[in-house]
């Protein structure tokens, strides 16, 4: 296996230089059943790439996409429900804890800064590949980690690798899709990445009461390297042009991202996104541990798993902004999680906290595939840099979400604290009547 993942790999990187292939798939897998699995390898996989570069399978490219960002980003969320299991398996503080999740975390906002102006130069798919191949490597390592600091360590350098994929696959499918399919497949990825932050915490809360906690990171290897054949054999090579600029040129545009006012604006809105969805179920934690509902962890999760129903709601958003347009689908979806998120503080019953939960979770997933989109357009031919800025932000806004969260909780008043967040959440409203429709800027 390892020697045919590493033939599709050197594939990939020469791909420029295959024509059609000298053998038909059929004589690859001959070549494999007579037990010569390099030759065969090799043959096998030319063809193979060969084949998926002249089809276009646009169905199945978006449930790769839709996929990959699910399964890579559940990495940020699986140690949340494992503070008390790391604390007692190290011997270490809770504070101490969070940093395992935290090094994951901020090397991936730090990622996302990093990939843009690579993938620009050097192609997307190329990018998506090794940080996907890369990724599966690390994680498996990390399942056999029995040292704090090197579990942070390694949390660190998954959470650098993984940066790679989710900005640039969005990217990747703005490029790829045409456009009255682009709204669509990114609502697809969108709610990958946000049903990351639920399922991520299910999934290893079950695996580690079933197997332990480094059995997580086994599974997760696998799936990462069954994921990692699936985006090399089957999605296209993006078309891109060639480019004799320097790298170091890529990343300056970086600093001209700051000179479009428009930009700034969905910055302004991705931002408080995963800040206040985030900073939401933070707070709501400790309000339904409240005496006032008195549910246990579990029920909690319950309550926090039914979020992904609202989450669902991405997957039409692209034919809803065909009849609506983009900017009244996300002013609409803005305006329903201000309300949602906004009620919940004064909610007096379980189904109550559910249903507006749900509201909110909804809004959210609405804007976000809008955002990006905009985005998408607004940053012309540094629309690689562009978008994977704006994944930065958004994770900087999850990194705060938290931090301002804990300092509200602190006030013992649940329900001023909803009411911040809403507060904070309208001014991205009001920002959102700023934008307008325009021709995507060059970027130059």
């Amino acid at each position: 296996m390892i020697q045919f993942i590493a033939y599709l790999l050197e594939r990939l990187y020469n791909q420029q230089r295959i024509l059609n292939p000298p053998y038909p798939i059929r004589y690859g897998l001959m070549i494999l059943k007579k037990a010569k699995i390099t030759k065969g390898a090799l043959y096998l996989s030319q063809a193979i790439m060969n084949d998926a570069s002249h089809k276009r399978n646009y169905p199945f490219i978006t449930f790769i996409l839709f996929w990959c960002g699910l399964t890579l980003l559940t990495s940020m969320y699986i140690t949340i429900p494992l503070t008390s299991v790391f604390s007692e398996e190290f011997q270490i503080t809770l504070d101490q804890t969070s940093w395992i999740g935290s090094s994951f975390s901020l090397c991936y906002a730090l990622g996302c800064l990093l990939y843009g102006p690579i993938s620009d130069k050097y192609g997307r798919k190329v990018l998506m590949v090794t940080s996907i191949s890369v990724l599966t490597v690390v994680t498996f390592m990390i399942g056999f980690v029995h040292s704090y600091h090197a579990l942070v360590f390694l949390r660190a350098v998954q959470g650098l690798v993984a940066a790679a994929f989710a900005p640039i696959s969005l990217v990747y499918a703005g490029e790829m899709f045409p456009p009255n399919k682009r709204v669509t497949v990114v609502g697809f990825i969108s709610t990958g990445l946000l049903m990351a932050g639920i399922i991520g915490q299910i999934f290893s809360g079950l695996i580690n009461q079933l197997l332990g906690w480094n059995a997580i990171f086994f599974i997760l290897g696998i799936v990462y390297l069954f994921s990692a054949v699936l985006v090399i054999i089957a999605l296209p090579k993006e078309d891109l042009p060639k480019s004799n600029e320097h790298i170091w040129s890529k990343f300056k545009q970086i600093k001209l991202l700051f000179h479009q006012p428009q930009l700034l604006l969905c910055f302004a809105v991705t931002f408080m996104l995963l800040f206040t969805l985030v900073g939401m179920y933070t707070i709501l934690g400790s309000y339904l541990s409240s005496p006032k509902f008195g549910l246990t962890s579990d029920q909690i999760l319950y309550v926090r798993a039914v979020g992904i129903i609202g989450m669902v709601v991405a997957f039409f958003v692209g034919s809803i902004s065909k009849r609506f347009g983009a900017l009244t689908v996300m002013r609409a979806g803005l305006f329903l999680s201000v309300v949602g998120l906004f009620l919940l503080g004064f909610s007096t019953s379980l189904t109550a906290v559910v249903i507006l939960s749900v509201i909110f979770v909804a809004g959210i997933a609405v804007v976000s595939p809008v955002i990006i989109s905009l985005i998408s357009q607004k940053g012309g031919n540094a629309r690689g840099t562009a978008i994977s800025f704006n994944a930065f932000v958004l994770f900087l806004g999850a990194s705060a979400g938290p931090i301002v969260a804990v300092q509200l909780l602190k006030t013992g008043m649940l329900t001023l604290s909803f009411i911040i967040l809403s507060v904070c959440l309208l001014i991205g409203l009001g920002v959102s009547f700023f934008l307008r429709s325009a021709a995507p800027a060059q970027g130059r």
